[in-house]
């Protein structure tokens, strides 16, 4: 590669490096911390996840939400969360005021009440900065320049000399603090780069329709939104508990066995079921969207229908998180998501040492 396109390249990646590397460290930690979500849940609310096994049936969702309903009348509901192949765990309703209450399947009962923990922060932090829509746009452009900054982090590592190529693959331990941070950067950076890749474009997946979009024109198919249901007959419009009660039980019986339900209320008003089933590798996942006041049933997407479309839509969520190949690759993207944290650290120090040497 000839010196002036290295010299172009090198300005951009330092520019950039230096206008995002806050935000890159933010989001790679913030990462790096909810890499292990589930197992820490697992661990700190065990005492409120799940209650004593019972040989009782399970209580009923319309009876459980009328008791919620006595309890915070005024908070409203945002979604609920059942997990159907634990029939001991408990049934979560998340509430307008962003409160959890957990209840016994059982008996219906009020088992343990919280705040968002630290983990939806943390997961919030990720997301928007805690920012809103406007940290959302910020993120999601901070992840297009960080990916911009891998490529051309690769183009400067790449040495101009095979017989170089060696120690462009290790560490010197034993050279100066200066030649280690400069090794930490390039060395580490490298091994973690194709990682990093992956779960930056998987990011953008979340925050730009247009990959979507590309995404389905690659594959030559469409991204399915559910198909639309028949004209609806008349209904009569039930109480919330009844309504919500009446959505699950139906589809449960008519789609059994899924491990866990989450019932949401969309930002345009939209009631979505999600059902979801045993899988390996992509996500079985059966979506049923509903009118949220009559509980008429608008769309179904069912898992077994899904194109290559929604097969990578349906896998991309693991693969961002590391789930996708089960703990060795949570381990593996944990360890590439601190190596991110720690590109803008030692970038920055490479570039403020020569703007001391040249002083």
């Amino acid at each position: 590669m000839g010196k002036r396109f290295k010299k172009i390249v090198r300005q951009i990646h330092l520019w950039l490096g230096l206008s995002t590397g806050l935000i890159v460290f933010v989001v790679s930690i913030t990462g790096c911390m909810y890499v292990f979500e589930e197992e820490i849940r697992d661990y700190n609310q065990k005492d409120y996840l799940h209650v004593a096994v019972e040989k009782n049936p399970f209580y009923g969702l319309e009876s459980i939400i009328r008791n919620f309903e006595k309890l915070a009348p005024k908070e409203g509901i945002t979604s609920i969360r059942i997990t159907d192949s634990e029939a001991n765990a408990t049934v979560q309703i998340f509430s307008k005021k962003k409160k959890v209450y957990f209840f016994n399947p059982y008996n219906g009962t009020l088992a343990y009440k919280t705040g968002n923990d630290w983990l939806t922060t943390v997961l919030e932090f990720h997301r928007t900065l805690l920012l809103g829509e406007t940290g959302r746009f910020i993120q999601g452009w901070a992840v297009v320049i960080f990916i911009v900054m891998l490529v051309s982090g690769l183009v400067l590592w790449f040495p101009g000399q095979m017989r170089l190529l060696k120690q462009s693959l290790t560490i010197k331990w034993k050279a100066s603090a200066k030649r280690i941070n400069y090794d930490l950067h390039n060395v580490l950076g490298f091994y973690a780069s194709i990682f990093l890749l992956i779960i930056a474009l998987s990011g953008t997946y979340f925050a730009f329709k247009g990959v979507k979009t590309a995404a389905a024109f690659l594959t030559g198919t469409k991204l399915s939104d559910g198909k639309k249901q028949k004209e609806p007959k008349p209904l009569v419009i039930d109480s919330l508990a009844k309504r919500y009660a009446k959505i699950y039980q139906a589809a449960a019986l008519k789609y059994p066995g899924a491990t866990s339900t989450n019932l949401s209320v969309r930002k345009g008003g939209e009631l979505r079921l999600r059902m979801i089933y045993p899988y390996k590798w992509t996500r079985n996942q059966n979506t049923f969207y509903f009118d949220q006041a009559s509980g008429q049933l608008l769309r179904v997407k069912l898992y077994k229908n899904n194109n290559a479309a929604d097969l990578i839509e349906a896998t991309n969520y693991d693969l961002h998180t590391g789930k996708l190949f089960g703990f060795a690759s949570k381990i593996i993207w944990l360890l590439a998501s601190l190596i991110s944290a720690s590109l803008p650290i030692t970038g920055f120090l490479i570039w403020w040492k020569k703007g001391r040497k040249k002083s």
